[in-house]
């Protein structure tokens, strides 16, 4: 790798000679431009306006340009004749927090290396105290004409250098927000958050330009003359949004495609839907037959007790004598012998037999009463005839 500045890190009263290396490559493609009659190439020759005739690179200096128009030209000697202590040195101004620093004045990267077998150590003191202390260091160089601002970190067992923008060049962001004052529901926040968690993270080696790739296979497509054929691809949507919510859910389902996430999100929402309609119909299907559980049987078919069964076996002798001397109770006993057999039924004519035989009983002795009351008034008659008499003659 060809280094492109050598100088010095000052790191207080040590002094660190380094190189410094590109950090990254640009891998566009480059095109040249023709003429598109006949193929020929366009070049650009510098030429002298006074002399209109081209000039060599070793004949062109530098000049600045007033706002007049006139030119002030500068040399090399004057160029280094500036009293500038970081010509040829990367000094540092002090150790921060990398949160401290701005995005956005992030520029080019380099990785610095060693100028020699005598930078070895305080190179190395350097980068371990700068990974012990996990901050980085800020330093002013010179480099292509001007000062620059940089940040020394780690990156592995190197020392890196990026590049940064002076603070008075970072534009403010005024005016390009919009004016508009808009609401967000929390509907749409949740389906954002939803669609973040749905493109989850993404391992940067894994991501490539394709853009890159398409230019190289066409190519090699018209270096081997073939004719190149367009693929159709998608097209982009269109930038007005309708609805935002339908958006946001046709984004989580796109995310969840181009994952192969669709065809399972799919099965577990139908597993979601079958497993509530399964204890729906669990809890329908237990209602239903709970009267059939062995548990809690019907009354009906619970079986007799033998003390049941002994009242059941006399309650037929008592319903057959009742039946003898009442005719009610032999068209009771009768009609309970048809309705059924059944312990509650028997209970419930039990009251009705008694009830029975005991209006069977008061009439029995109402006759027995009345026989002996008639048999008193006979007995009577025949002992006072002489009474019967007197009360005839008169």
């Amino acid at each position: 790798m060809r280094s492109i500045w050598n100088g010095n890190i000052s790191f207080g009263l040590v002094s660190i000679p380094i190189k410094m290396y590109p950090a990254t490559e640009d891998h566009s493609i480059s095109f040249r431009q023709i003429h598109t009659r006949d193929s020929g190439r366009i070049r650009y020759r510098k030429v002298c306006e006074l002399e209109d005739e081209p000039v060599e690179t070793s004949e062109i200096g530098r000049a600045y340009e007033d706002a007049d128009g006139a030119l002030i030209p500068i040399t090399d000697e004057d160029m280094t004749a500036l009293a500038l202590p970081t010509t040829h040195t990367l000094e540092i101004e002090a150790f921060v927090s990398a949160s401290e620093i701005d995005p956005l004045q992030m520029g080019d990267a380099y990785y610095l290396g060693t100028g020699g077998a005598a930078a070895a150590k305080p190179y190395t003191l350097l980068r371990e105290a700068l990974k012990r202390s996990q901050k980085v260091a800020i330093a002013k160089y010179a480099h292509r004409g001007r000062e620059r601002l940089g940040v020394l970190r780690v990156v592995d067992d190197t020392l890196a250098l990026h590049r940064l923008v002076w603070p008075d060049e970072v534009r403010e962001s005024t005016g390009v927000a919009p004016k508009e004052k808009v609401t967000v529901k929390p509907a749409e926040l949740d389906l954002a958050d939803t669609l973040m968690e749905t493109l989850g993270e993404v391992d940067l080696g894994d991501l490539r330009d394709e853009y890159h790739e398409a230019l190289e296979e066409l190519v090699a497509a018209k270096m081997s003359g073939a004719v190149p054929v367009a693929e159709p691809g998608e097209q982009p949507a269109g930038a007005q949004v309708v609805d935002l919510v339908a958006a946001l859910q046709e984004s989580v389902r796109s995310a969840r495609r181009a994952r192969g996430e669709e065809e399972a999100g799919e099965e577990g929402a139908e597993r979601e839907k079958a497993t509530v309609t399964h204890l729906r119909g669990r809890k329908k299907a237990a209602a239903k037959q709970a009267p059939e559980k062995p548990e809690k049987p019907e009354k009906a078919e619970k079986p007799e007790k033998p003390e049941k069964k002994a009242a059941a076996r006399k309650a037929p002798a008592k319903k057959a004598a009742a039946a003898k001397k009442s005719p009610a109770g032999r068209k009771k006993t009768a009609g309970a012998r048809k309705s059924g057999t059944t312990s509650a039924e028997e209970a419930a004519q039990e009251p009705t037999e008694k009830t029975a035989e005991k209006a069977a009983g008061k009439k029995t002795g109402a006759k027995h009463a009345a026989g002996k009351k008639t048999a008193a008034k006979k007995t009577t008659a025949k002992k006072q005839p002489g009474k019967r008499d007197t009360r005839t003659a008169s």
